[in-house]
């Protein structure tokens, strides 16, 4: 599940707590929609996450992640790390996993280093 396209950088985005939807994907340049909804349904059935709305005027849908969510913030500040070391200045990959170099646009794509804060441990 971890694997999956985007899988990393949506859970690491609402490591930060309940969010709107379009709060998640706004730091994830390249990440659609549908496959952001499509992420959020599978994490949804896999425990990972939980969609709260929230009967206001007008009416809000929040999700955030489950204690089983919240688990997995070690395995993607490992991550991050991983990323920082190996990716970090010289490499970074774009969106479509291809080799890009440092500097140039696709970097800011990269969706393992796209925060400056890491999840606490």
């Amino acid at each position: 599940m971890i694997g999956r396209r985007w899988s990393g950088a949506i859970l690491r985005s609402m490591m930060s707590g309940s969010q709107r939807f379009s709060e998640i994907g706004a730091p994830i340049p390249g990440l659609s929609d549908r496959l952001l909804s499509e992420r959020l349904k599978e994490f949804e059935a896999a425990g990972l996450a939980e969609r709260k709305v929230i009967p206001d005027t007008p009416i809000r849908v929040e999700y955030q992640l489950t204690d089983k969510g919240r688990a997995l913030t070690p395995v993607v500040a490992e991550l991050t790390s991983w990323a920082e070391e190996w990716l970090g200045a010289e490499v970074s990959c774009d969106a479509g996993g291809q080799p890009a170099v440092a500097g140039s646009e696709a970097r800011a794509r990269n969706p393992l280093l796209l925060w400056s804060d890491r999840p606490t441990v």
